[in-house]
Formats: C-alpha cells, sequence, structure tokens
C-alpha cells in the first residue's frame, strides 16, 4: 500500500487515536494532540462535527454499543461522555486521582470500565454508571507497576483484558452485572517477553472447531509478532451455543446519511458462527467529495504541492516510533479457560 483512498487532514498536530463507528458505514473518530475529537465521513472526505470540549491532552475515546456515545478520559482528571453526533457533554465526572494517562470503555450495558492510577501510583481498575461517574460501583487497586492498562473488551463473553505496554502478563476478567462484586478475575496469562503493543483478531476469525473464544496478537519488542489463543476445553464436537452467541457482521447496519442526517441508532448486525463465517467480497471504497464553491474563483499562484499529513505521536507518554522490523514465524501461545 502506497497510496490513499482518501486522506482526512484536520488535526494541526499529531493524531493519536482512530476509531471506527460500530454501526455506520464509513463513519470514523479521530483523536488529536489538539485536543479536539473529530467524527469523519470517510466517503466524502469531510468531517461531521469537531468536538472541542477538552481542555487538556485527551488520553482515550470509545463509542457505545451503538455508536450515539462516546465516552473519554483527558488530563484535567475527568471522565465525559459525549453525544457523538452534536458534541454536547451529557455527563461528566471525575475519574482516577492519579496524574498518569487513564483509559474508558463503553461495556455493552453501558457501564464504563476505567483504567488509570491512584495518589500513590498504583494501578487501578473501575467500573461506573454512566449517569454517576463520581461514584464508582467497584474501585480495584491491581499492583505498582508503571505501565498503563489498557482495557481489551469481548462483547460477545463479556471477557475483559487488561494489560499495559511493557507488561509480560496479561489478566482477564469476566463482567457479570448480576453478580457483586460484577468484575470477577479468572486468571493471568504469564510470558517472559514483555509486549509492546496488542492486537485483537475479530471473533469472526477464531477457530471455533477448536472452541477458540479469542485471539490477541503480540508485539515482541524486535517485530515478532506472536499469536496468543484463548480456549475453552470442551469433549463434545458439536457447535457450542454457549460460548459463540450471535457476533458482529462485517456489514454496517446504517449508512453514513443514516446514522448523521436522519439521526438512526441500531445495535449492530449480529450473525451466526455456526459451520463457520463466510468472507464476502471486499467493499470497494469510492470517496466522492463534496464541491468547493471557491474553486470556481479564480485564483493567483495556487499552490499545488501536496499536502503532508502529520501523524506524529505528539509527544504521548505510553507510544514511540521504532522501525518494524520483518515479522518472524512465531510459536503460539495457548491459555486454557475451565467454565
Amino acid at each position: 500500500m502506497t497510496e490513499p483512498i482518501v486522506s482526512l487532514d484536520y488535526h494541526q498536530k499529531g493524531c493519536r487515536q482512530v476509531q471506527w463507528h460500530p454501526t455506520a458505514n464509513n463513519v470514523l473518530m479521530s483523536v488529536g494532540a489538539d485536543q479536539k475529537v473529530v467524527i469523519w465521513n470517510v466517503g466524502t472526505g469531510e468531517p461531521l462535527r469537531i468536538i472541542e470540549c477538552h481542555p487538556d491532552v485527551i488520553f482515550s475515546v470509545a463509542f457505545n454499543y451503538q455508536g450515539s456515545k462516546i465516552v473519554t478520559t483527558c488530563k484535567d482528571k475527568l471522565i465525559r461522555v459525549i453525544d457523538a453526533r452534536t458534541g454536547e457533554v451529557i455527563e461528566k465526572g471525575k475519574g482516577h486521582d492519579g496524574a498518569k494517562s487513564s483509559r474508558a470503555i463503553f461495556l455493552k450495558d453501558g457501564s464504563i470500565f476505567t483504567t488509570g492510577f491512584s495518589k500513590m501510583s498504583e494501578r487501578q481498575y473501575s467500573l461506573r454508571d454512566e449517569t454517576m461517574l463520581d461514584d464508582p460501583i467497584i474501585m480495584v487497586e491491581v499492583d505498582t507497576s508503571n505501565g498503563i492498562l489498557v482495557p481489551i473488551y469481548d462483547i460477545d463473553t463479556g471477557l475483559l483484558f487488561v494489560t499495559a505496554k511493557g507488561d509480560s502478563q496479561i489478566r482477564y476478567f469476566e463482567v457479570n452485572m448480576e453478580q457483586p462484586p460484577y468484575v470477577h478475575y479468572i486468571n493471568t496469562f504469564l510470558s517472559s517477553d514483555p509486549q509492546r503493543g496488542l492486537g485483537v483478531m475479530p471473533k469472526r476469525g477464531c477457530d471455533i472447531g477448536l472452541n477458540e473464544i479469542f485471539r490477541l496478537y503480540k508485539l515482541h519488542g524486535n517485530g515478532r509478532v506472536e499469536p496468543i489463543r484463548f480456549y475453552v476445553p470442551r469433549k463434545s464436537d458439536s457447535f457450542q451455543t454457549d460460548l459463540y452467541p450471535d457476533t458482529i457482521s462485517d456489514t454496517p447496519a446504517l449508512s453514513a446519511d443514516e446514522w448523521w442526517v436522519e439521526k438512526k441508532d441500531v445495535d449492530p448486525i449480529l450473525i451466526s458462527l455456526k459451520g463457520g463465517y463466510q468472507a464476502k467480497s471486499a467493499q470497494t471504497l469510492t470517496v466522492a467529495k463534496k464541491s468547493n464553491a471557491l474553486d470556481k474563483m479564480p485564483m493567483k499562484g495556487r499552490d499545488t504541492s501536496a499536502a503532508v499529513n502529520d501523524m506524529s505521536d505528539g509527544g504521548s507518554d505510553d507510544s514511540a516510533h521504532e522501525n518494524s522490523a520483518p515479522l518472524a514465524p512465531a510459536p503460539v501461545k495457548v491459555c486454557m479457560i475451565r467454565v
């Protein structure tokens, strides 16, 4: 890949995070070091909404299940729930007390899971109601390491994986809002090598014949990528309906105009994995930028040089730029979950 299909130019400083909308086609959210959140229509290459309610560095953003709201954490130690269309702050409340970076994500039922630090630099996680952000349902201290905990959520099984860059362990929990303390510790995956980053395989790519329920890709310091698979051992060879509820498909539930203009909010389209996932033909993105009336006016000395999109880190405290080494085959780490 050498040529972009579309270039989205707005942030005056580095772009720190991007996330696709969970239900609307070609709607993207970006976060910049300029303290702004931008909602894009990638199909037209234009920003739909510029959100400018943060007075300091934005640490994280995440959509809710339908994509109608976003939750953010900021250096001012506040958690904000924001209307994704209007940019209006619906709720805000005090987050973790520590000065280091924090993270927040929506769970499927609308609860908010956060990670951060205490005043004594102890790593923490919490569960909160979005309408009472100042009063966590639970607040648990994890350890005193320096890495910034990042939550990874499996919406199908309710599993939460919590780890950090530089850690060699991955803790995983089950979220059950009917049984206190609601976030139940299951186990810890241990490794001898710290990770530089983690990627997630969509549930559609997991091996249902072997009862694989989750797969992570661990990036090592030398550029090697290692798959980490999580299995639930079962004697039966039949399809396990309790392990594989209908999962999010690769078909968007809404068009960009239905979400933005008609203001529709719907759940993602779900598919069954019984019999295996059958991939559809790849979608071709066609960019149709809206006409600009200024182009019809006479202009002198028009600059035809290409614009350079600055995607630098912008001084993030938990990211680094290094040349990627060629990927080498890696052994597969397996974690068994007994239920």
